[in-house]
């Protein structure tokens, strides 16, 4: 079938379907689907909601980290993502956290290319670009080396073309 008559059997169709709903006493305009409701609410939001969910010590120590990240960066983005993942960007995303059944896991997606003269990265030291602290129950938050380690982080995407978040921010 050529071009020219399969857009000739689409409009056809189109009109018979229009003759059909006319004469049924509806509308000839094809429906549109009702707006789904859904409440938007901000990666903060929900963040704020899974450390609360948590009720115990991951949660408390994921409020540890976003503090620790805040206070490194006052102008970072927090985002959602991958159904349910805490990101934090500052000119390209440059840390996730999941909390897990027996610890909070901490990646730098550029974790590889990072100095860590404290040695706090634990997991992931195989992979090329990835690195990740995993955080148990018992272990210290060591502020001034996570600290420097983010601004580290920091400094990695404003000095390097990393690609900017592409995904919902919401």
């Amino acid at each position: 079938m050529t071009r020219k008559a399969t857009k000739k059997l689409v409009a056809k169709k189109t009109i018979k379907r229009a003759h059909a709903a006319t004469k049924a006493g509806k509308s000839a305009k094809p429906r549109k689907a009702a707006p789904a409701k859904t409440t938007m609410t901000s990666a903060a939001q929900r963040i704020d909601k899974k450390i609360a969910n948590l009720n115990d010590w991951r949660g408390e120590r994921l409020a540890q980290i976003r503090q620790l990240i805040h206070e490194v960066d006052p102008q970072v983005i927090e985002e959602w993502k991958w159904m349910g993942t805490p990101v934090w960007s500052h000119d390209g995303m440059y840390a996730l956290a999941n909390p897990h059944k027996d610890k909070v896991k901490l990646t730098f997606f550029h974790g590889a290319r990072l100095p860590d003269p404290q040695k706090l990265f634990n997991a992931g030291l195989g992979g090329g670009k990835w690195r990740a602290i995993d955080f148990r129950e018992s272990d210290p938050l060591r502020k001034t080396a996570l600290k420097a380690l983010l601004r580290e982080a920091i400094a990695y995407n404003a000095d390097h073309a990393v690609l900017k978040s592409k995904g919902s921010r919401a």
